[in-house]
């Protein structure tokens, strides 16, 4: 059970597992993209249809149809991967039961943003773990966990690529374990330095030049390349920012949101840590370019412009 690219090498993973077979997949439903709007099937329904597997695509996972649908595949083992949550009905249907690759070292950031957050929040380490399904969200029995370093110039784009590998590795160990009838099963510690992953919002990605810059590059690596952190311009035009440095020499009562640049090199903004010196951004409408691309192409009213 997956929808988006993330899932796809876990599949193809479990494909080629001696201990297992893979009897059908669910996936979402196909949905509108690109200029046209014209429906799209998602990646996991792409990969399964390439491998000629079933495919289920329920609207609603409590609709009897599709659950009799499953059930007539007598499943012994349901694996999840960036899917929807499950009614109990579903999860609990296999005998034993449903696990779930998650992109986090549980019980550390339960919820929707994983990869996200643990960027946002400037982690130094991440991973992938495997867990049994249970009531509430992403807080089943832990099986088997994957640790990862989080690189200096990771940002969500790269830190996905290499997790979505890492957790179709772990899905293929999770399953072989289980087939041998030797899984572990140990329950999530609840320790009050719990992160939670929340759903990004458009809120998320505002960047407040109030925090200070070291805060913002983590939270332009956390959103990049997309949704992308983004600020406003002075002139009121909108600008995604998708990588970002501190810069710590700057002069002193530098009021904090103060934009500076030498027309050529750079773009900055002032925070309390410094300044934040803009990388790579996006203006509305436009493509991604380095600064100095962007700065030979616009004009910037309103931003402080210095020598050299």
């Amino acid at each position: 059970m997956g929808t988006p690219d993330f899932a796809v090498p876990t599949l193809e993973t479990l494909l080629a597992l001696p201990e297992a077979q893979v009897v059908a997949v669910v996936t979402g439903p196909d949905r509108p993209a690109g200029r046209g709007r014209q429906l799209q099937a998602s990646a996991v329904k792409q990969a399964a249809l390439a491998h000629g597997l079933p495919v289920l695509q329920p609207t609603n996972l409590k609709d009897p149809a599709f659950q009799a649908e499953l059930r007539g595949y007598a499943a012994d083992l349901q694996v999840v991967v960036a899917f929807r949550m499950l009614p109990e009905a579903v999860w609990n249907m296999p005998r034993l039961g449903s696990v779930n690759i998650h992109g986090s070292l549980l019980p550390q950031y339960r919820g929707a943003a994983p990869i996200n957050w643990a960027l946002m929040h400037g982690d130094q380490e991440t991973g992938v773990t495997s867990f049994f399904l249970r009531h509430e969200i992403d807080t089943g029995d832990l099986i088997l966990q994957a640790k990862l370093p989080i690189a200096p110039d990771d940002d969500f784009g790269s830190l996905y690529d290499k997790l979505k590998v890492l957790g179709a590795d772990l899905a293929a160990r999770t399953v072989a374990a289980i087939a041998a009838g030797h899984a572990p099963s140990t329950p999530q510690p609840n320790t009050p330095d719990l992160r939670p992953a929340p759903k990004l919002t458009k809120e998320t990605g505002r960047l407040d030049f109030t925090r200070p810059a070291a805060e913002l590059v983590n939270q332009v690596r956390g959103l990049s390349p997309a949704p992308a952190a983004y600020t406003t311009l002075p002139d009121g035009r909108g600008l995604q920012v998708l990588r970002a440095q501190t810069e710590a020499q700057m002069p002193a009562n530098t009021a904090p949101g103060t934009w500076a640049t030498d027309g050529r090199h750079y773009l900055r903004v002032a925070t309390p840590g410094g300044w934040l010196d803009l990388l790579d951004v996006q203006l509305e409408g436009k493509k991604r370019m380095g600064v100095a691309e962007f700065l030979r192409g616009v004009k910037l009213p309103g931003v402080v412009v210095q020598a050299g």
